[in-house]
């Protein structure tokens, strides 16, 4: 074993794979990092002698989690929504609003006047906000260009955010967000003609990580992304989907039927989603961001998905219409406080399942050969970080095992 390294001393470690009871909470303990990588994580007093030549550094007892993982957000885009906001509050229906030209498509002009440098330059301040609140690492998706120059920028922005913030991204294609103006009455066309062409150039590009789409009424048909599912089936990528959000399409199923990492808002879904996501291994994303900000009413069916074991994620859907909201403690305090997740299931949402949402094996729990990526908070107990509002009790954000 490799003597160089560090060591964080003195805290308490929570969500340890070895850890016993709940949050797998370890008092008194000590994590080693070697060369980015947690290399031993456990009581200090069982410290390595390996390690006791290292230079280390002491947490004062706080506690320590895995980097969060927020695994569901549109932070890439153009604009905002406040009239849309306004108007929602004067009676009209997020439904009413993307038939009348408004919801996902009124972003689409924004998006598309801007460079590359400005969508990065529009997406830090939204970064920082999230840095801020420990997340080491961020999904972006594309969807608001709708055409291939855009949706190419969009992701070209998303790879570029890494070089200015100290996050790990990964992407996301969402070419089958919405049909654009210009394809109106015609989704077939644009899938065909816009869709799928375009998420060929993102793959030549290395620009994608997963394939993702949004199964509605208002959107896009389970045909209609079943045809993009087998492109990127194709192309050797993940799949993941926005279902059942509005109603119950069967989108969960389908996206389950082609292994899908997750699906995701769910309030519709059914026993027979749930089965399927079950044997599939698909992961629930939870996103009560939108659910508050739509002030809708029927909840996702958490009781079907614990007994069937279906792991849950939970993330902010960060997006200029539905969810414009970048704390993913507030998540975790709206998925308590709304869907009544316990606050050991809103800890594991937003660190080991939101890293089985995105298909990372490598970080989310604190573990031998696990990424050093840490939050160190200033509370006493997992649970207080599901539980305040507005308070931010972050002490230090670790990322590759640098402060």
């Amino acid at each position: 074993m490799t003597t160089e390294g560090h060591v964080f001393t003195e805290l308490r470690a929570a969500t340890l794979v070895a850890g016993a009871g709940p949050y797998g909470l370890v008092d008194a303990a000590a994590i080693a990092v070697v060369e980015g990588e947690i290399a031993w994580v456990g009581p200090e007093s069982e410290l390595p002698a390996a390690f006791e030549g290292c230079p280390k550094t002491s947490l004062g007892n706080r506690l320590v989690t895995p980097g969060l993982i927020d695994c569901h957000t549109h932070v890439v885009h153009g604009g905002n929504r406040a009239a849309e906001f306004e108007m929602r509050l004067n009676g009209a229906s997020y439904e009413e609003l993307a038939r009348a030209g408004g919801g996902i498509v009124s972003t689409v002009t924004a998006t598309r006047a801007a460079t590359v440098e400005a969508l990065v330059a529009q997406a830090l301040p939204r970064i920082d906000a999230m840095l801020a609140e420990g997340v080491t690492t961020v999904e972006v998706k594309s969807g608001y260009g709708l055409d291939q120059e855009t949706e190419l920028n969009m992701l070209r922005a998303a790879r570029a955010l890494p070089e200015h913030r100290a996050i790990r991204v990964v992407t996301s294609f969402l070419g089958a967000h919405a049909v654009p103006a210009e394809y109106s009455g015609n989704a077939d066309g644009y899938i065909a003609e816009v869709c799928i062409p375009t998420l060929r150039a993102a793959h030549r590009e290395g620009l994608v990580d997963a394939v993702d789409g949004f199964c509605e009424g208002i959107a896009f048909s389970p045909t209609q992304i079943a045809q993009v599912f087998d492109e990127a089936r194709r192309l050797g990528l993940p799949v993941k989907l926005h279902a059942e959000q509005l109603s119950n399409l069967g989108g969960a199923k389908l996206a389950a039927s082609y292994g899908a990492l997750s699906a995701d808002h769910i309030e519709y879904l059914d026993g027979d989603g749930v089965a399927a996501m079950a044997e599939a291994g698909t992961v629930a994303v939870i996103l009560p961001g939108a659910f508050y900000t739509l002030r809708e009413t029927q909840m996702p069916p958490l009781d079907l998905l614990r007994a069937a074991g279906v792991p849950m994620a939970l993330a902010t859907d960060c997006n200029p219409g539905s969810a414009p909201m970048t704390s993913l403690l507030l998540a975790m305090n709206m998925g308590c406080t709304l869907f009544r997740m316990t606050p050991e299931e809103a800890l594991c949402g937003v660190t080991s399942h939101g890293a089985q949402a995105l298909g990372l094996s490598d970080r989310g729990c604190l573990a031998v050969g696990q990424l050093a990526d840490l939050a160190v908070w200033d509370v006493a107990h997992p649970a207080e970080l599901a539980y305040r509002i507005g308070f931010n009790p972050l002490y230090a954000r670790i990322i590759g095992g640098s402060l």
